[in-house]
């Protein structure tokens, strides 16, 4: 089981074309889309949201965003209707880098107040500075050969993997440095086929987490 995700949007086109994004991060969570009103029209429809809401809670909980100030009222009004209400949380983020994030959050496993954490935080500006590395991290050069590169579904792979191992990853491209735990981080560097990124770890398992990275980009991430 996995939290769930309910995107909740005016455009019933906007919500289940997120949704179908968003899944290509995380087979598997379940997200629904909530968008526009019975008839088609622009608006959000109550009914739909608890429906879905309800839909989407497999035991561990859901997560929703939305797009504008009503839909965040309706989302609101849903949760507040469930049975129980604190098995959903209404994340403030940006609906559609909220969505990946929740949506690799929760398929890494963690719960719906760190998934609901994710989206939120995918509202701040990653910082890309150059960092000195810790003297006790070990790194790695690796050249990305897929065709996309280090982009959405790439990225959101090696987040995945990268979870799973007690150590604190970041991946660097030229003089910008991204934390390897965070998919929009990872994008932000614009990673393209042919770059050599340097991937360097601390922690525990920092050698077999390396060893994984190394694994997945010399495999084109599964491509």
């Amino acid at each position: 089981m996995s939290v769930g995700i309910v995107l909740v949007s005016h455009s019933a086109k906007l919500a289940e074309g997120l949704a179908e994004l968003a899944a290509q991060m995380a087979p598997d969570v379940t997200i629904l889309p909530a968008g526009g009103l019975s008839d088609g029209s622009i608006g959000t429809d109550y009914d739909e949201v608890v429906a879905a809401t309800q839909r989407a809670d497999s035991g561990d909980g859901v997560v929703l965003l939305y797009d504008l100030g009503s839909a965040q009222m309706t989302a609101e009004l849903a949760v507040e209707s469930l049975a129980d209400p604190s098995a959903a949380i209404v994340a403030d983020g940006p609906l559609v880098e909220g969505a990946i994030a929740a949506a690799v959050a929760a398929q890494a496993g963690q719960d719906r107040k760190a998934v609901a954490e994710a989206a939120a935080a995918a509202g701040v500006p990653e910082d890309l500075a150059l960092a000195e590395a810790p003297d006790d991290a070990a790194e790695i050069e690796l050249e990305l050969h897929n065709e996309v590169g280090l982009h959405a579904r790439p990225a959101a792979v090696l987040v995945r993997t990268l979870s799973k191992f007690d150590a604190e990853v970041t991946v660097r491209l030229g003089d910008q440095e991204a934390d390897g735990h965070s998919v929009l981080a990872l994008m932000s560097l614009g990673a393209r086929q042919g770059d050599r990124i340097r991937v360097r770890a601390r922690g525990p398992q920092a050698s077999a987490a390396l060893d994984k990275a190394k694994e997945l980009v010399d495999g084109n991430f599964g491509e």
